[in-house]
């Protein structure tokens, strides 16, 4: 099993069908994780992904039904509130909710992978990983 960690959720955009697409990045460890503009209070849209070296693997969902919010574009929090464990990295938006859902779907810096995808297969999605394999990028359904 890998000792990875997210770090960071970066929104990709909608997609053609209306789905928002997200983009999750896990890093081995998250002592000294940092990117430009984490320190941004409030983070209003500032705060860029963590540094290119610090990132391990990365994985892209696309929601239909879902939306997240996410720590970076907080009008009151900045990025390092949810390194301290303030905040969520990303959390449910339920603006157009007419009920409380029953499993609220939310991402805390430095939770584990496995979490990650735990809470992800609870409302039936599933992360897609790029993985760089000597300067070849792959995807996790190709084989080595």
């Amino acid at each position: 099993m890998e000792n990875l960690f997210l770090v960071y959720i970066n929104v990709v955009g909608k997609e053609w069908k209306g789905g928002e697409r997200y983009e999750f990045l896990f890093s081995d460890t998250i002592v000294g994780i940092d990117g430009d503009d984490w320190d941004a209070i409030p983070a209003a849209g500032r705060p860029l992904p963590p540094y290119e070296d610090l990132v391990k693997k990365s994985g892209t969902v696309v929601m239909e039904e879902k939306k997240l919010d996410v720590i970076q574009q907080s009008e009151s929090f900045s990025l390092y509130d949810a390194v301290d464990g303030v905040i969520a990295l990303a959390w449910e938006n339920m603006d157009n909710y007419e009920e409380y859902p029953e499993s609220r779907i939310f991402f805390h810096f430095g939770e584990d992978i496995k979490s990650v995808e735990d809470k992800l297969y609870e409302h039936d999605l599933t992360l897609d990983y790029k993985i760089e394999t000597n300067g070849k990028l792959k995807t996790n359904n190709e084989d080595n």
